[in-house]
């Protein structure tokens, strides 16, 4: 039996990847934790998981495909748990730095139903930033 502890990363494939590191670590508090510039790979701290940006046309992203685009994204969504959420200071921070912000809402996360607000980053890739569990 296999037993899922957590997300340990996601791999996001990025046309402009100066870009998206950029929005990860100045907009939603990300750090640099580690380059691999020989592949083309910047590893972000988020929390306890990373987030990895890989260049579409790079050794890596190349096996990707076509580059994400308007007609299509690499994935659906991520999820990030932020800590001590406050939404009202979060919306203000993203619209600080002209953050395009989608759907508010209660969802069902990995720790329960809770609010959470939805986010695209430079590329377009929905972001949720997700609070506690009501109770």
């Amino acid at each position: 039996m296999i037993r899922i502890a957590e997300i340990d990363h996601v791999v996001l494939r990025a046309i402009d990847i100066v870009a998206m590191q950029r929005f990860y670590c100045e907009v939603l508090g990300c750090r640099e934790e580690r380059r691999q510039d020989e592949i083309g790979l910047v590893q972000l701290r988020a929390g306890s998981s990373l987030i990895d940006l890989v260049p579409v046309n790079g050794k890596l992203g190349r096996h990707g495909g076509a580059a994400p685009g308007s007609e299509g994204h690499n994935m659906d969504h991520l999820c990030l748990r932020v800590e001590d959420y406050d939404e009202a200071a979060i919306l203000a921070h993203l619209k600080a730095h002209d953050v395009r912000i989608g759907e508010l809402g209660s969802r069902y996360g990995a720790q329960g139903e809770g609010p959470s607000i939805y986010l695209y980053d430079p590329q377009g890739n929905m972001v949720e930033l997700k609070g506690p569990p009501a109770v």
